[in-house]
């Protein structure tokens, strides 16, 4: 018979259990963090298309024998893809926001509209006829 210490091999539970732990703290901090990154890569969509609609928009005016603005008659969204087809922009498929578009022959307000997190909170963004971007209902940083 052999007594003494036995070859053994492997990790003990104490072990292991630490690994989990610290898996889970990284965890804890990274999800997060990747959550409020997409989010704001969604709100990409919306700065690129108010900024096509105000370009267009001011061709547009250029064009026109009236020299005003376009507006339409609706919203454009993934539903109502070809709503903002008289100033050249389509919406794709796969689109987040909803736009409007709402002003007088001189003047106009873009809107994007999108509850681009599932929460409470409709992140808007808006840019007018002098080319302002603004944020004014920010669906990353909103208090639930």
């Amino acid at each position: 018979m052999r007594y003494g210490r036995t070859d053994s091999r492997g990790f003990t539970l104490i072990e292991l259990m630490i690994v989990v732990v610290i898996i889970g703290i990284l965890a804890a901090l990274a999800i997060p963090r990747f959550m409020q990154t997409t989010t704001k890569t969604k709100q990409g969509e919306a700065k690129l298309i108010l900024k096509q609609i105000y370009v267009n928009q001011r061709t547009y005016r250029q064009q026109s024998m009236n020299n005003s603005y376009y507006m339409p008659g609706g919203a454009a969204s993934a539903a109502t893809p070809n709503a903002l087809n008289a100033i050249w922009i389509e919406i794709m498929n796969d689109a987040k926001y909803t736009y409007t578009i709402a002003g007088a022959a001189n003047t106009f307000t873009a809107t994007a509209t999108a509850n681009i997190d599932d929460d409470v909170a409709v992140d808007t963004w808006t840019m007018n006829q002098a080319g302002i971007l603004i944020n004014t209902i920010n669906d990353v940083t909103a208090v639930n």
